[in-house]
């Protein structure tokens, strides 16, 4: 647990900010709404026991993501797009500014190499294949959003860091200069150019990379420029704050949803569940939605799930592969149904 990898946990006038947060209580930060780790349904002894014991089926695809491995370095720096690297990682290119969330080019997300590998197929990119990063933002800890190999090998092109409020200390553990880390709270606005805001809204979900949760903030991020604005979610389960979200900012012309979910027998943090599927969310005022598919999840789920309760809303469904650019100024752009070949 003293190992590089797990960080570190917030000290010093890192915790004395993070105490002054609206957010942080009892040494916790907390959801916005009561968001227990377990439903009334059950509790851990439980879950665990269904985690291990119970089969569920089609938890992964049969045959290798497809991917379309784009060059990055050769993109134009002037073009509005983004691309999907792999499991919740996003690659923007917004206002000629480069934009790098939640990178993980691991072939697995946890301390040990057996566990939750990625998909075959799914994570083509590495650390080499990134161009110089203006803003590499970060949504939470844990390991499938925080890589540590990752990181450590992205720092040389990396020239701002944006996350919630006590990630630093892991990142200023892996050596990098505090100099080029800010970390923010939920409702916060950051403006570090002039044609370019950076709002840290609400995620409902927890954090933490060891023994101990919620001792550094979660929580999504709003991309803004004079002519576009773009929400990334983080993890986060449904709640209200969705909705507050799309009031705030009146609308996006994409959201990137990294996980929404109903209520689970182990909670509404992020959980997806074979028997309770994910839904795009409807009061937060997309233009344009790009679901991420999870690796816990029935692989099939977004045809028959998500495209049926996107349909005939006022939000187009994108679902471009690993690695397609979606062009955020071409509102008729199509993208094949890629998973159907993978049943």
């Amino acid at each position: 647990m003293h190992l590089p990898p797990f960080g570190g946990h917030p000290s010093g006038a890192r915790l004395g900010r993070i105490k002054t947060s609206p957010h942080y209580r009892d040494g916790a930060f907390r959801n916005l709404e009561p968001t227990p780790q377990f439903s009334e349904a059950g509790g851990p002894i439980s879950a665990m026991f269904d985690f291990l014991f119970v089969p569920h089926k089609r938890l992964k695809p049969t045959l290798a993501v497809p991917t379309v491995k784009t060059d990055l370095k050769a993109l134009p720096p002037d073009t509005n797009l983004l691309i999907w690297p792999g499991h919740s990682s996003c690659f923007i290119r917004l206002g000629g500014k480069t934009i790098l969330i939640d990178p993980v080019f691991s072939s697995h997300a946890s301390p040990f190499v057996f566990s939750t590998r990625a998909f075959a197929g799914s994570n083509a990119y590495t650390p080499d294949d990134m161009p110089e990063i203006d803003y590499l933002i970060l949504s939470h800890d844990h390991w499938d959003h925080l890589d540590h190999p990752t990181l450590t090998a992205l720092k040389p092109k990396v020239r701002n860091i944006i996350c919630g409020l006590g990630v630093g200390e892991h990142l200023e553990r892996w050596g990098f200069p505090p100099e080029r880390v800010q970390e923010a709270d939920w409702f916060d606005t950051l403006k570090p150019e002039q044609d370019f805001s950076l709002h840290v809204v609400p995620a409902r979900h927890f954090s933490g990379r060891g023994l101990f949760r919620d001792r550094t903030l979660w929580g999504g991020y709003v991309l803004e420029t004079p002519e576009l604005r773009i929400f990334y979610s983080g993890d986060t389960g449904y709640g209200s704050h969705l909705a507050e979200i799309g009031k705030r900012f009146d609308g996006f012309l994409t959201s990137r949803f990294s996980r929404t979910a109903s209520t689970t027998r182990t909670g509404s943090t992020s959980t997806w569940s074979p028997n309770r599927p994910p839904r795009p969310p409807k009061n937060c005022g997309p233009r344009r939605c790009c679901p991420f598919i999870p690796a816990c999840s029935p692989f099939p789920i977004i045809r028959g799930t998500i495209r049926e309760a996107s349909r005939d809303k006022m939000y187009r469904l994108a679902t471009p592969k690993i690695g397609e650019v979606l062009f955020l100024d071409a509102e008729d752009q199509v993208f094949a149904p890629w998973w159907e070949d993978l049943e």
